[in-house]
C-alpha cells in the first residue's frame, strides 16, 4: 500500500516544489492541507487548485479564521502573552491549530508522514514537531529543508526543471510570516540589526508619523473575552479584524525586536500587530481594576511563562493545560468597559469602568469624603517593617 504525505502547504514555492520532491524522496502520495488563519493574499481556491497541478493527489483549505480567533487568540489576551514583554506571538500561536489540521487529515486519508517547509534554524521546526508528537506520536516527520538540505535556489532549478505552474522569478526580500493576530517579517536587509525598517516593510499599519485625526474606541470584556466594540457586540474574531484596521490605520502595533530563539540564536524579526497590542493594552488595563493584588502579582508570572510555553512549541504540554486552568479562574470577575485613544502609533488607555471594580473613590480619593482610617497605617508599618528593622540590627552588631 502507498504511503501518504500530509504537507502543511501555503502555495508559495517551497511548498509548491516540495508536492513532486516529498513524491520522489518518500515515494509517497502527497495531500496538500492549507489552513485559512486570516492571513489575506491569494484566493485559497487558487492555492488548493495550485496543489493538484503540482501532484498532490488530495488537496483541502481549512477556513479556520473563527477557530483562530476564539481558540488560540482569545487564551493569549487572557494570558496578555507578550514573549520578552513585546511580541504578542503571531506565528507560534497558528502553528499548533496548523498541527490539529494536519493530524486530523492525515487520520482521515491515511496519512503515515507529516511534511513542513521549516528550516533547521528556527522555531517552527519545533512547533510542528513536538505538536504532532504530542499529538499523533505515530506520525512520520519529514522537513525538506532541513533534511535534505533545500534551498530556495534548488527549489528555483526543480520548478523550471518540472515546468511546475508556479512563479519563480519574484522573490520578495524578506520573509513573511501573517494571520489575524499579526504579521511577521525577517531577512533581508533587516538582518543587519543597525538598519532600520523602511515603510515597505509593514502592510497592517500605516505611519504612525503622519498626522492625522485621533480615534477614540470603547472595548467591552466579559470574563476577559471582547464582546463588543463601541457597544456593538463582536465575536472574538470580529474584535480583532475591527481593531487591526482601526488601531493599524493609526501605526499601533509596530516591534523591531531582537529575540531570543528557542534554538539558542538571537534573531531580528519585525512585527506589526495592531489588534492584539490594542486589545492586550485594555485587557491589562482591565485586570488592574478587576483583579486582587496578590493574584494580579502571580498571574503576571505565570502570564509570563504561559508565553513562554507557546513560543517554545508547548501549547499541548501538561503545564500549559494548568495554566489555562489558572488563567480561566482569574479572569471570573475582568468584566467591564476599557475606553483607548488610537493615535501616533499608541493606543493609551483614558477610561475604564466594571461593575466588578474593586477600585475604592471613598479609599483612594485625599479629598472631602476621605472613608480611609489613617489612624490605623502606624501600627501597619511598624509591624511590616519589623522583619527589615530586625535584620538590620542583626547585620550592625555582628558587622
Amino acid at each position: 500500500m502507498t504511503e501518504r504525505v500530509v504537507l502543511a502547504f501555503s502555495g508559495g514555492l517551497d511548498t509548491s516544489v516540495a508536492i513532486p520532491y516529498l513524491a520522489e524522496k518518500t515515494g509517497a502520495e502527497v495531500i496538500a492541507v492549507a489552513v485559512n488563519l486570516g492571513q489575506g493574499g491569494e484566493d485559497l481556491d487558487v492555492i488548493r487548485q495550485r496543489a493538484l497541478d503540482c501532484g498532490a493527489v488530495e488537496s483541502e483549505v481549512v477556513d479556520a479564521r473563527e477557530e483562530f480567533a476564539t481558540d488560540f487568540c482569545l487564551p493569549a489576551l487572557r494570558a496578555n502573552a507578550l514573549y520578552m514583554d513585546r511580541y504578542p506571538l503571531v506565528s507560534a500561536l497558528s502553528r499548533p491549530l496548523i498541527v490539529k489540521h494536519l493530524v486530523a487529515a492525515a487520520a482521515q486519508h491515511g496519512g503515515t508522514i507529516v511534511s513542513h517547509g521549516c528550516t533547521g534554524k528556527g522555531n517552527d521546526q519545533v512547533r510542528f514537531e513536538v505538536g504532532i508528537g504530542s499529538l499523533a506520536p505515530h506520525l512520520r516527520v519529514v522537513a525538506p529543508a532541513r533534511d535534505y538540505a533545500w534551498t530556495r535556489d534548488k527549489a528555483i532549478a526543480y520548478a523550471e526543471e518540472k515546468n511546475l505552474p508556479i512563479d519563480v522569478t519574484h522573490k520578495s526580500p524578506y520573509s513573511i510570516d501573517q494571520n489575524l493576530w499579526g504579521r511577521a517579517v525577517e531577512t533581508g536587509f533587516l538582518e543587519d540589526i543597525w538598519n532600520g525598517p523602511i515603510e515597505d516593510v509593514y502592510a497592517y499599519t500605516q505611519d504612525p508619523a503622519v498626522v492625522r485625526d485621533p480615534d477614540e474606541v470603547v472595548v467591552t470584556f466579559d470574563q476577559g473575552v471582547p464582546v463588543a466594540i463601541d457597544g456593538d457586540p463582536v465575536s472574538p474574531y470580529q474584535a480583532i479584524l475591527q481593531l487591526n484596521r482601526r488601531a493599524g490605520a493609526q501605526g499601533v502595533g509596530r516591534l523591531d525586536l531582537v529575540e531570543d530563539r528557542l534554538v539558542g540564536i538571537k534573531s531580528r524579526e519585525v512585527y506589526e500587530a495592531p489588534g492584539a497590542i490594542a486589545l492586550i493594552t485594555a485587557h491589562q488595563e482591565l485586570e488592574n481594576v478587576t483583579v486582587e493584588r496578590d493574584l494580579a502579582r502571580f498571574k503576571r508570572g505565570v502570564d509570563q511563562r504561559w508565553g513562554e510555553l507557546v513560543y517554545d512549541g508547548l501549547w499541548f504540554s501538561p503545564l500549559k493545560r494548568a495554566l489555562d486552568t489558572f488563567i480561566a479562574e482569574s479572569q471570573r470577575f475582568v468584566s467591564g468597559e476599557v475606553r483607548m485613544t488610537l493615535h501616533g502609533g499608541r493606543a493609551v488607555v483614558t477610561g475604564r469602568r466594571s461593575q466588578a471594580s474593586l477600585y475604592d473613590f471613598s479609599l483612594a480619593t485625599y479629598d472631602e469624603g476621605d472613608m480611609f482610617d489613617q489612624s490605623l497605617a502606624r501600627g501597619f508599618v511598624d509591624l511590616w517593617g519589623l522583619p527589615s528593622r530586625l535584620a538590620a540590627a542583626r547585620d550592625a552588631r555582628l558587622s
